[in-house]
C-alpha cells in the first residue's frame, strides 16, 4: 500500500496539469446546449423617470419602470461626468449578471463567439494544417487531405517563416496570435513563406482559405478479431455523422461487440448524444427528459432505427466526461444496456440555451436540468461558488477517489434502480459498473518530468522530421512501431532531453522503459497517419482500454 501511494506521490504532478487543462475545458465547455437563435436589441432601451428625492448628494432617486440594471446604465449615461461607452458599459454589467448564477451560464463577447462555436459546428475556415511550435519555428506535422495546403503543395514537415508580410519564425510569437492569421473568411488569400530542407530559397505559396472540418470522432478500428473502439472527443453537429460513417467501416470488417471511449470528453451538443445512444436501444426506451422551472419535461425516446440494438457495448469515462457524455454513459446504464468502466464522470447535467444579440456577442444561459432514464439527476453541487466546483477533481484525489471507489459516500436519497434491478446513483456524475483507479505502473520522476517539459512530444516530431523518408513509406501503426523497434529509439530520446537540459536517471528510466517507448512511438505514428497510428499503439499501455477488451470479451 506504501509503494503505491509513494508512486501516487510521484504522479500527483501529472495529475495537477490533467486538472488545470480540465480547467481551461471546464472554462470553454459550452456543453449541453439546446440553440434557441433569439436575436435581441440592447438590454438599455426601457423607460424610467427622473424624481426629486432622497439620496444624498444628487437630490434625484430613480423611480424604474423596468428594472435597477436598465436604468441605472441609461442614468450612467446620462448623467455621468464624462462621456462613457454604452458597448464597454455592457461588456462589463454582463459577466457580473452571470456571476452568482451557475458555473456554465456564461456571456461570450463578439469577438470570442466565433472561438466557442468552432467546436459545436464543427468546421472553420482556414488552410488546413496542424502545426507545432519547434524551437520557436511553425513546423508542420500534417495537411490535411485535400485541403488548402495540400492542394498548393505544402508538405509536412516544412517550417512556416512569414505570414503576409508578418514574420513568424524565430520572434517568439504565441501559436494562438499564429492561428488567427492563418483562419480567416472563406474564399480569402493568404501568402505563406515556407521554408523547406533541401531548398535554397524560401517557397512562397498562396493559400485560398476554405472550410476545414473539426472532427470528433478520433479513430474508429478492431483491437481485436470482433470487437471495435470508437473515440469520441467532443459532441458537435457532425459527431452523429462521423459515428454512423465510424459504424459502416467497423461493421465492413466484422464488429460485433463495441467500446466507446468518452475519457476526457466534455460534452457538446446534447442531440448529438441522444441520437448515439438511439442506435442501441429499443423502440420507446428513455433515453435522457430534461426540465426545468419554465421548461415543462421533455422525453427522449428511442425510435426504431437502431441499427446496434445486437452488439455488446461498453462505455470509458472518466472524471472529465462530462454533459453530453454523461448522456450517453447514462442512457446506456440506465437501460441496462451495456457496461459502463472507468471512474465517476465529471457531474454536468445543466442545459443552456442561447441568446444572440445584434452585435455578435451571445449569452448561454442555464434554462433546465437533464436526467438519465432512472430519473438520476447527475448534476454536482456548486452552491459554495465557482471556485469550489472547478476544485473539485483536485479534491476527488485528495479524498482518494480516484484510486479506490469506496472513497465516495453515496445519499441514499440519490439510490435509483434499474429495470434489471441494478443500484445506480445521481447527485454527482455517473459512477461506472466497473471501477478502474488511475493508472500508475511504469511511473517515475523521471518520466514525470519528461511529461511536465512535453519532450517525448517534442523529440518524436524531431524525429520524424529526420527520418520523414523512411517512415512515409508505411500506412499502418504495426509498421512504423516495428520500423522504430528495429533503431533502438530510447537512448536517442535520453541524449535529447539531455540536450534540452534533464540529466538521465537510468534507475528511473529502467521503471519507465515501456511508457516511454510506447508513447514516443505512438506520437512519431501519428505525426505520420494521424490518430489511426496513434491509438492502436498507445492501446498497450492503457490500463482502462485493456479491462474493457477483456470485460467484453468475456460478456
Amino acid at each position: 500500500m506504501r509503494n503505491r501511494r509513494d508512486r501516487l506521490i510521484i504522479f500527483l504532478p501529472v495529475l495537477i496539469s490533467i486538472t488545470l487543462i480540465t480547467g481551461i475545458m471546464l472554462g470553454n465547455w459550452i456543453t449541453g446546449i439546446r440553440i434557441r437563435n433569439i436575436v435581441t436589441d440592447e438590454v438599455n432601451k426601457q423607460k424610467f423617470s427622473i424624481r426629486p428625492g432622497l439620496n444624498v448628494g444628487s437630490g434625484f432617486s430613480l423611480s424604474p419602470k423596468g428594472n435597477k440594471i436598465s436604468s441605472a446604465l441609461q442614468y450612467i449615461l446620462n448623467e455621468y461626468v464624462d462621456t462613457v461607452s454604452v458597448n464597454n458599459l455592457n461588456e462589463s454589467v454582463m459577466p457580473a449578471l452571470l456571476e452568482s448564477l451557475d458555473p456554465h451560464s456564461i456571456y461570450i463577447p463578439a469577438t470570442d463567439f466565433q472561438r466557442y462555436s468552432e467546436p459545436l459546428t464543427g468546421n472553420f475556415s482556414g488552410i488546413g494544417v496542424s502545426f507545432n511550435m519547434t524551437d520557436d519555428t511553425v513546423a508542420i506535422i500534417n495537411t490535411i487531405p485535400n485541403g488548402p495546403s495540400e492542394m498548393v503543395g505544402v508538405m509536412a514537415g516544412d517550417r512556416i517563416i512569414r505570414v503576409n508580410d508578418s514574420l513568424v519564425a524565430g520572434v517568439n510569437m504565441p501559436s494562438d496570435d499564429i492561428v488567427k492569421m492563418l483562419k480567416g473568411p472563406k474564399n480569402t488569400v493568404v501568402r505563406v513563406s515556407i521554408y523547406r530542407r533541401g531548398e535554397a530559397e524560401p517557397i512562397v505559396f498562396e493559400i485560398t482559405r476554405d472550410d476545414i472540418p473539426i472532427y470528433s470522432v478520433d479513430v474508429a478500428y478492431m483491437v481485436d478479431e470482433e470487437t471495435g473502439y470508437i473515440k469520441i472527443s467532443q459532441f458537435a453537429q457532425t459527431t452523429y455523422r462521423e459515428f454512423m460513417q465510424a459504424i459502416e467501416k467497423l461493421k465492413a470488417r466484422g464488429v460485433e461487440k463495441l467500446i466507446i471511449d468518452l475519457r476526457r470528453n466534455g460534452g457538446g451538443i446534447m442531440e448529438a448524444a441522444t441520437m448515439i445512444a438511439d442506435q442501441f436501444l429499443e423502440e420507446g426506451q428513455l433515453i435522457v427528459y430534461t426540465e426545468g422551472r419554465t421548461r415543462p419535461r421533455k422525453n427522449d425516446y428511442a425510435t426504431s432505427r437502431g441499427i446496434l440494438k445486437d452488439n455488446k457495448v461498453v462505455v470509458l469515462i472518466d472524471e472529465t466526461s462530462a454533459s453530453a457524455s454523461e448522456i450517453l454513459a447514462g442512457a446506456i446504464q440506465d437501460n441496462d444496456r451495456g457496461l459502463v468502466i472507468g471512474r465517476r464522470s465529471f457531474g454536468k447535467g445543466l442545459v443552456q440555451e442561447e441568446m444572440r444579440f445584434t452585435d455578435g456577442s451571445a449569452l448561454r444561459l442555464t434554462v433546465a436540468r437533464y436526467y438519465t432514464p432512472t430519473g438520476r439527476s447527475i448534476q454536482k453541487p456548486y452552491e459554495n461558488g465557482k471556485e469550489d466546483y472547478y476544485h473539485d477533481l483536485n479534491q476527488r484525489f485528495i479524498h482518494g477517489e480516484l484510486e479506490h471507489q469506496d472513497s465516495i459516500k453515496f445519499d441514499d436519497s440519490q439510490k435509483f434502480v434499474t429495470p434489471g434491478g441494478k443500484i445506480v446513483y445521481g447527485g454527482g456524475g455517473i459512477m461506472p459498473d466497473v471501477f478502474v483507479p488511475v493508472d500508475t505502473v511504469g511511473s517515475s520522476e523521471y518520466y514525470n518530468r519528461v511529461r511536465s517539459l512535453g519532450l517525448m512530444y517534442r523529440f518524436a516530431f524531431h524525429y520524424t522530421d529526420l527520418q520523414r523518408s523512411s517512415l512515409d513509406q508505411f500506412t499502418s501503426a504495426d509498421d512504423i512501431e516495428a520500423y522504430i523497434d528495429d533503431q533502438d529509439i530510447l537512448p536517442q530520446f535520453i541524449n535529447y532531453a539531455k540536450e534540452k537540459g534533464l540529466q538521465p536517471n537510468y534507475s528511473d528510466i529502467r521503471i519507465s522503459e515501456q511508457i516511454l517507448k510506447k508513447t514516443i512511438t505512438a506520437y512519431v505514428a501519428r505525426n505520420i497517419i494521424d490518430n489511426d497510428g496513434f491509438y492502436p499503439i498507445i492501446a498497450d499501455i492503457d490500463n482502462t482500454l485493456q479491462i474493457a477488451i477483456d470485460t467484453i470479451t468475456a460478456l
